[in-house]
């Protein structure tokens, strides 16, 4: 599994990363290096991903390799609407992924990356310290 890199507020770097990428592809260039990039507009949307409960549930999974979204809460102790709540806002930023669900099965969370590598500027391209353009 590759790494996911995370980054704030460096949307004109990461399009102008994009478009490079693109043009590489159109050109036939070997893109296998790739890294993928999540990035967030501001401290506020990266402290969801960073906080204590989703890096415990996180760290559960790579370690316990739960079969369903309730043996990941009995792992951490928690109780299952809060973990499926926010197993669900991991999901949508593509951080887990869900196996199985379909007819009665149990939704079975799985890493996406083996790890999270962050990356955060403390000024941004415009002077302003944790800021960055919706």
């Amino acid at each position: 599994m590759p790494t996911l890199k995370v980054t704030i507020g460096e949307r004109d770097r990461l399009d102008q990363r994009t478009r490079s990428r693109i043009k590489a592809a159109q050109e036939s260039e070997d893109l296998e290096d790739a890294q993928p990039v999540l990035n967030f507009g501001s401290y506020a949307e990266l402290s969801r991903l960073l906080s204590p409960k989703n890096l415990e549930l996180l760290e559960a999974i790579a370690e316990h390799e739960p079969e369903s979204i309730r043996e990941t809460a009995e792992v951490v102790d928690r109780d299952y609407k809060q973990v499926h709540r926010n197993l669900s806002e991991l999901e949508d930023i593509g951080v887990v992924e869900f196996h199985g669900g379909e007819s009665g099965q149990a939704k079975e969370p799985k890493l996406v990356y083996d790890g999270l590598e962050i990356d955060i500027p403390f000024t941004g391209s415009n002077g302003n310290v944790g800021t960055a353009a919706p």
